[in-house]
């Protein structure tokens, strides 16, 4: 998936302006699909360059004119063509895990507060979409919208506690301090030995 689909997904459901697209992301979107603000404003020029979103420049009282952004068909036409192409699986890509994976080479402390942090980071998504699946879809959903948007919910509950349940397992299993025969863990750069 490309930036420019998931602004086409935002779109689709309201013309926005470029802030209020990237507030959307930290919102919602970005739980799933992690883009900064430059990005989101670039990637929204390239969609007026192809024609997939018109901007529409709104007067304001005191202050600069915004440019607010609406979906063409040609966009909702692209937007449909990306959602008839094959989803791919997301790739792993984390440094904590090539950390343990050279368990008897690192600082088992070091990796131990990176644990927990990583646990405080995961607890608190996972705070976050249960009070947003609480407030926003407090019943069953009824509309594909709320079907849609409530399976994400869902989905993204289950990731943050199973990274909660894994760094608990994790902080168990951790040594506390550095194996005797583990080489160089602990000592100071520098000094000592030949040159």
């Amino acid at each position: 998936m490309a930036l420019a689909d998931a602004i086409l997904v935002c779109l689709a459901e309201k013309p926005m302006t470029g802030y209020e697209l990237a507030r959307s992301f930290d919102a919602s979107i970005g739980f799933f699909w992690r883009a900064d603000h430059q990005q989101i404003y670039r990637e929204l020029a390239r969609l007026r360059e192809r024609g997939h979103a018109v901007p529409q420049e709104v007067p304001q009282a005191g202050k600069p004119d915004k440019l607010v952004y609406t979906i063409t068909p040609e966009g909702r036409a692209a937007l449909l063509a990306w959602s008839r192409t094959a989803s791919e699986s997301p790739t792993i890509k984390d440094d904590l895990l090539v950390r343990l994976y050279a368990l008897e080479h690192v600082d088992p402390a070091a990796l131990r507060a990176q644990v927990g942090e990583r646990k405080e980071y995961h607890r608190a998504r996972l705070a976050r979409f249960a009070e947003i699946l609480d407030k926003v879809f407090p019943g069953p959903a009824t509309s594909p919208h709320d079907v849609g948007r409530r399976l994400g919910l869902s989905l993204g509950l289950r990731y943050e506690r199973m990274w909660v349940d894994w760094c608990d397992e994790a902080l168990k299993a951790l040594p506390r301090e550095a194996s005797r025969a583990a080489p160089g863990v602990g000592k100071k750069k520098g000094g000592g030995g030949r040159a």
